[in-house]
């Protein structure tokens, strides 16, 4: 196979960098500077604190040759940065056409194994879950401890929303949570 310069510089070549450690200012600044300095863009990125540890997933895109030196770099960013750093290269999600996408949302009283029992709903139905975020809170007025869960999903087409709602919600009912299966919005 032959490589060509254009190839070589292609902007959209990926790279996933998973980052764990000690939370502390300063974090962000060096990873986005290792970036930026090589030329390369973060296109997508999550960050969270979870209890004192700081977590973050970034999508780097960037000429391979780039994408390269930053994986060389990675030893000395852990050091320097206090973090545990994995590194993978990827490419464009396959998009599947035929999917709906659609926001679930759920609240109920914290209880264990509330993401796996819905996980395994959707699972079990074959449906993807893109994204999802979680948490705990004390409920106003009594200080309850409360769940919350929030998750993008890619139902097949083909699937009978109103049948798979109606499964959904009887679901949450027996488990009492409360719940919305609703097409998903892109906020602007």
């Amino acid at each position: 196979m032959r490589i060509n310069s254009e190839s070589m510089n292609k902007p959209n070549n990926q790279l996933v960098l998973s980052a764990l450690g000690k939370d502390r200012p300063g974090i962000v600044d060096e990873l986005s500077k290792a970036v930026f300095l090589l030329d390369c863009n973060i296109s997508d990125s999550r960050m969270t604190v979870l209890g004192g540890e700081f977590a973050i997933l970034l999508l780097v895109e960037g000429p391979w040759n780039q994408l390269a030196r930053l994986e060389s770099q990675i030893p000395e960013l852990e050091k320097n940065l206090g973090l545990t750093i994995i590194a993978r290269q990827t490419s464009d999600a396959a998009t599947s056409e035929d999917a709906m996408p659609y926001l679930v949302e759920v609240v109920s009283l914290d209880n264990p194994g509330i993401v796996h029992k819905l996980a395994n709903f959707f699972s079990k139905r074959n449906i993807n879950i893109v994204d999802l975020a979680t948490s705990s809170y004390a409920a106003p007025h009594t200080g309850t401890s409360m769940f919350a869960v929030q998750m993008n999903i890619g139902i097949p087409a083909g699937t009978a929303i109103s049948e798979l709602r109606d499964e959904f919600l009887e679901f949450c009912d027996s488990i009492n949570l409360d719940a919305v299966l609703e097409p998903y919005k892109k906020q602007l």
